[in-house]
This record gives structure tokens, sequence and C-alpha cells, in this order.
């Protein structure tokens, strides 16, 4: 069975769309078609039914939808165990979020390496949504992020949480801060809710981003004022660059990990979250 054609079946459960799935996959409409055709072909049945409604699953199709994910995730750890991983026996592929991975990196992979000594280690930035749809289809292993999607193949924990505190070049008290100068953060849903719950009156920025990264180097060189995680904001004030806010409060991240359902329970899994909940618990 190929391969591409189960790919594309999951995607059109997603999407429900011939149209969209042809867009995600970079494939034409017709591609589509024959793709699931073949499948239909070689399974007996019919999996999609297509309509002015839209296109819908059929009773055998939303049989079939859990064992074509699983077939996908299969394949797609069959592929991993076959690659060379040096004088490894396993490589684990870790999922990141951005702001988590540029915040003393060194310090989560030397947990993980205690958790899973035989193991290799191949660790990446990206953001919630990508990492999720990576761990579903077998493409990560471990995902730590800010932003669980849920999913019938995913299992989410809490790891705990981070702090973001506002700092300021121009500002040592919140009644100081200026609208105008304010550098607003989106790191993450949660964050965004309880910032405008607590600061309605800064919810509009001159500018904005979602890293730390960037939000520290747009007050070093714009000036202002900023919400950045609690460790940037100690080395701006020890280099001199910012100060905290006075009466600011401390925003706190919850942050999640994600991984397969199937691997909820794995010993390999189970050691690297209870180091990673250890990690956060010791942060000050």
């Amino acid at each position: 069975m190929n391969t591409e054609w189960i790919e594309t079946f999951l995607d059109l459960c997603e999407t429900r769309s011939f149209n969209r799935t042809a867009g995600r996959l970079g494939v034409t409409q017709s591609t589509v078609s024959g793709r699931v055709q073949a499948l239909e072909q070689a399974l007996g049945c019919r999996l999609l039914e297509r309509s002015r409604a839209g296109t819908e699953l059929t009773t055998e199709g939303l049989r079939f939808e859990p064992h074509a994910r699983a077939l996908r995730l299969a394949w797609t750890a069959a592929g991993q165990a076959v690659r060379g991983t040096g004088g490894q026996a396993v490589t684990m592929r870790i999922g990141i979020q951005h702001d988590l991975l540029g915040d003393r990196v060194a310090d989560w992979v030397a947990a993980l390496q205690g958790a899973v000594p035989d193991t290799a280690l191949y660790v990446e930035a990206d953001y919630s949504a990508q990492m999720c749809a990576d761990v579903r289809d077998g493409a990560l292993d471990l995902a730590i992020h800010y932003t669980p999607k849920p999913h019938p193949d995913l299992h989410f924990e809490s790891l705990g949480e981070m702090s973001y505190v506002m700092v300021s070049t121009e500002a040592e008290d919140l009644s100081g801060v200026r609208p105008e100068s304010y550098i607003l953060a989106n790191y993450a849903p949660a964050f965004s809710a309880t910032h405008a719950e607590r600061l309605p009156s800064l919810s509009v920025g001159a500018v904005s981003s979602g890293q730390n990264a960037v939000i520290r180097g747009l007050l070093v060189a714009l000036g202002g004022s900023a919400y950045v995680l609690r460790q940037t904001a100690l080395e701006l004030e020890r280099l001199g660059q910012a100060r905290r806010v006075a009466r600011a409060p401390a925003i706190a991240q919850p942050v999640y990990a994600a991984v397969h359902l199937r691997n909820r329970h794995r010993g390999a899994h189970r050691r690297s979250l209870r180091a990673l909940k250890t990690l956060l618990d010791s942060r000050p």
C-alpha cells in the first residue's frame, strides 16, 4: 500500500475538502482523487462521500481512520529505526518551544540526557501547533510547548510553568509605562488572555512579537517596556539595559508535554517527563 494514499486520506479526514487537501499537500485535485480511488480499490470499499455539502467519511472510512493513523506512525517509526544513529541504539526527537529552547537550552538537554543516557537526542525549536502535529504524525517523540492542540492520538501532561515579568528602559513603576512605547508580547493564547485581563490599557502595543529573543532585541534597540522571561529580566538588569517595573504583575505561562498516545506509558518517555518536571520545579 502506498504511504501517499494514507497521508492523503488522513489529510482529507481533517479538511473534508479535496481542494484544501490538494493545496496542503502541494498536488493537484485530480491527484488527490486518484490516490483516494486507489486506496478504496485496495481496500474494496468506499471511504469518502462527496456532495455539494462537502466531503464526509463513510462508515468504512470512520472505521479505517484509526488504522490509517497507526499505519502512518508505524511507517515513520520504521524509517527512524533503520536510519543511522551513531554509537547510540535509539534516537529520540524532541521539539521545544522557542522561548524554552532559547532560555538555558543546556539545562533541558542535560535533564533529558540524564533521563535517557543510552539515547541519542535530536532537539529542535518550533511552535505548539506544528509540534503537536509532528508528535501525532510520528516525526517527534516528545514536544515541550505552551499550547496543547487536542487530538485523539495525543497525550498531554503539565510540566510546570515559566514566569514572565515586565521590564523597562524608561519606567520604574507600572504607572510610568507608556502605551506608545510598549512592546506587546504574544507568547501564547493563555499568556495573552492573562495579560489582557490584568493590563487592559496595555493590550495594544506599538509593536508585538511571540518570541522572547525578539522582544528582548526590540527592547534593547528601541527602548520602552515589555514582558520577558524572568531569567532574561535578571540578565538585562545585570547588564544595565533595563530594570524590573514595580507593581507590574508577573504572568505565569503553563508548560506542557505532548507524546503520542501509544508512548504515554513507555519507560523512556516517563523518565523524560519526570526529569523535565523536576527541572521546571527547580527554576527560580
